[in-house]
């Protein structure tokens, strides 16, 4: 998706190691419904410090005026940051949202929105990523979120 300047904010960042793309095209085909998937979120693409998520739009996801929910948003906003975290590990690390700000700035009525999520600043354990979500049928920004992530890596075996 391009961003305000116009230009394609996947293409800024490199491809993953086809081992890690391997696990990434499991994501949300897990042996056990979780999160993700009760609302129905689909991963389209994983890079370095990237992510793009699709929610797709069903009437179950409307608040009572008819606009997709906003707790539905918000956890496209704060799952689509996740794959771009985890990006750079061969193993996926413990992660967990410190905080996680929004900004709401247009409706969004029976389309389907695209999540785009990247790491701003990474550190050993704790990051910074922002996130920004569109309508498919305009591409009209209809949130944004900034979102810091504390990261614990898996011990090594033996320890």
């Amino acid at each position: 998706m391009p961003t305000a300047e116009g230009t394609n904010r996947a293409a800024l960042h490199q491809p993953i190691p086809e081992n890690r793309a391997a696990r990434w095209s499991k994501f949300g085909h897990w042996d056990e419904p979780l999160f993700p998937n009760v609302v129905g979120l689909e991963l389209e693409e994983v890079r370095i410090d990237y992510a793009r998520m699709r929610l797709p739009y069903r009437p179950e996801l409307r608040q009572p005026a008819g606009m997709v929910h906003g707790g539905a948003i918000a956890t496209l906003i704060d799952t689509c940051v996740v794959p771009a975290l985890a990006s750079v590990y061969d193993e996926i690390p413990l992660l967990l949202t410190i905080d996680l700000q929004i900004r709401f700035l247009a409706a969004a009525k029976e389309t389907d929105l695209i999540g785009e999520g990247w790491v701003v600043r990474r550190g050993r354990s704790v990051s910074f990523c922002q996130a920004e979500i569109r309508r498919v049928d305009d591409d009209e920004v209809v949130a944004e979120g900034w979102l810091v992530y504390k990261i614990s890596l898996p011990k090594p075996a033996g320890e």
